[in-house]
C-alpha cells in the first residue's frame, strides 16, 4: 500500500513538473501568476471563483518571490508558524482546494524544498482556475471538500475556508518577509494584478 501511495505522489510530482516546463508565458516566466490573467468576458459563478483563485496565486507568487532561508526561518514568536511553515500550509490548502474541484485525492508530497512546494502551489491554483472558469452552476454543487473521516462539505466552504484561510496567510508572509528585513516588492500592484513600470 505505501509504494502504492509512494509510486503515485511520484506519478504526480512528475506530471506538474512537465505541465511548469511546457507552458507557454509570453514573459517566459518559470512559474505561474507573475501576473494576473486577463478577467474573463462574463460573469458567472465560475469565473467569479476562479478570479479569486487568480488573485491568490498573484499574491502567493508576490508573497514567496526572493525569500531567502532567514525570511523562511523567521518566526514572530515562540508559539507561532515560521513563513517556512506557513507556506507548507498553503501547499496543502492547494492540494485541498484542487481536490475538491478535480474531484481527486491527490495527496501533497512530503520533504520537498521550498522552491518545489513554490512551484506545485502555483500549478495547483492554475488548474483550478481553468477547471473553475469552465464550470456551470451544476458543476460548482458538485465540487465538495471530503476529509478522511468521511465528512464532506459544499463548495461554499471552500470559497470561505481554504480560499479564504490561503489568502489570509499570503498576507502573514508579506508581514513576515518585512520583519525579517526583505520586504515586499513596492511595485507589485494588488489592485492591477501587475508589477508597476
Amino acid at each position: 500500500m505505501k509504494t502504492l501511495k509512494a509510486a503515485t505522489t511520484l506519478a504526480i510530482c512528475m506530471i506538474m513538473a512537465f505541465s511548469l516546463n511546457a507552458q507557454d508565458n509570453s514573459n517566459d516566466e518559470v512559474l505561474y501568476y507573475s501576473q494576473i490573467p486577463d478577467y474573463p468576458e462574463s460573469y458567472t459563478a465560475g469565473s467569479v471563483a476562479a478570479r479569486m483563485v487568480d488573485g491568490l496565486g498573484f499574491r502567493f507568487y508576490w508573497a514567496t518571490e526572493g525569500l531567502r532561508p532567514e525570511d523562511l526561518a523567521f518566526r514572530p514568536g515562540d508559539d507561532a508558524r515560521s513563513a517556512a511553515e506557513t507556506i507548507d500550509h498553503i501547499f496543502q490548502m492547494s492540494y485541498l482546494i484542487a481536490n475538491a474541484v478535480q474531484q481527486e485525492s491527490a495527496y501533497p508530497p512530503e520533504d520537498l524544498p521550498f522552491t518545489q512546494k513554490r512551484a506545485l502551489t502555483l500549478s495547483n491554483l492554475r488548474q483550478v482556475s481553468q477547471v473553475l472558469r469552465k464550470s456551470s452552476d451544476k458543476d460548482l454543487e458538485g465540487y465538495v471538500i471530503k476529509f478522511g473521516n468521511g465528512t464532506e462539505l459544499p463548495f461554499w466552504n471552500l470559497i470561505n475556508g481554504p480560499i479564504a484561510d490561503a489568502l489570509w496567510h499570503c498576507g502573514q508572509i508579506v508581514s513576515f518577509r518585512r520583519s525579517s528585513g526583505n520586504p515586499f516588492n513596492s511595485n507589485v500592484s494588488v489592485l492591477n494584478g501587475r508589477l508597476r513600470k
